[in-house]
């Protein structure tokens, strides 16, 4: 199975790539939504935010208050540093759980991270290709304007707070722009997993190729 990385800056376009990608039948594994029950009430990372950042970033049900913890760390590099660095390694843990899954049960052929951090992380490694979402800042800006319903002051105050798109472009393999027509971001996402495919033949058959000169 290709395992594949699919990033870029908030309000970017990932997830309408990543959309169009599972309708090509690529796994998509959002890193967002399983760090979204990672943080559920009570459970041990929920427990450590809750003791680093006290319990006014609590709703009243218990749950975080993403907004009102969002604004802390989008402000404070140490905050967001800390958050990241209790996150993201039980996030890649759950996702080794789910590709050692799917490989067992070899239904699919490309599973695809969508994580907004990867880079930042450093988990490029893990992965054997990197895809790049992108689009011109301006169109990120009202992007995220739109989609969290916040000024545009916010809005840069969160895209300044993440790597630049220029940086995160030195580690893809495949780079989507998205600044363009939805349909133009459908025949590139179509182009770059035309590639994927030959990517995990490619994979396929050295691993075949391994194989059989161990057992010879």
């Amino acid at each position: 199975m290709l395992i594949v990385a699919l990033t870029g800056g908030i309000a970017s376009g990932k997830s309408v790539v990543s959309s169009i990608l599972k309708e090509l039948g690529c796994y998509i594994h959002h890193a967002d939504r399983v760090a979204h029950e990672i943080m559920e009430p009570e459970k041990p990372a929920w427990k450590k935010i809750v003791a680093h950042f006290s319990e006014k970033i609590l709703n009243k049900d218990k749950t975080i208050n993403r907004s009102r913890l969002g604004k802390i760390i989008f402000s404070d590099n140490k905050e967001q540093n800390f958050l990241n660095e209790l996150i993201h390694p039980l996030v890649l843990k759950k996702k080794k759980e789910t590709i050692e899954k799917l490989e067992k049960e070899g239904t699919n052929t490309i599973f695809v991270s969508e994580a907004a951090l990867t880079i930042e992380a450093e988990f490029t490694d893990f992965f054997d290709k990197v895809i790049v979402v992108y689009c011109k800042k301006e169109i990120q800006i009202e992007r995220l304007m739109e989609r969290d319903q916040i000024s545009r002051k916010e809005a840069i105050k969160k895209l300044t707070s993440q790597m630049a798109p220029e940086e995160k472009l030195k580690y893809a393999d495949y780079i989507i722009d998205t600044s363009g027509s939805l349909q133009n971001t459908v025949e590139q996402t179509e182009r770059v997993y035309r590639n994927l495919m030959i990517d995990q033949e490619m994979k396929h058959t050295i691993q075949k190729t391994h194989q059989s000169k161990k057992s010879g």
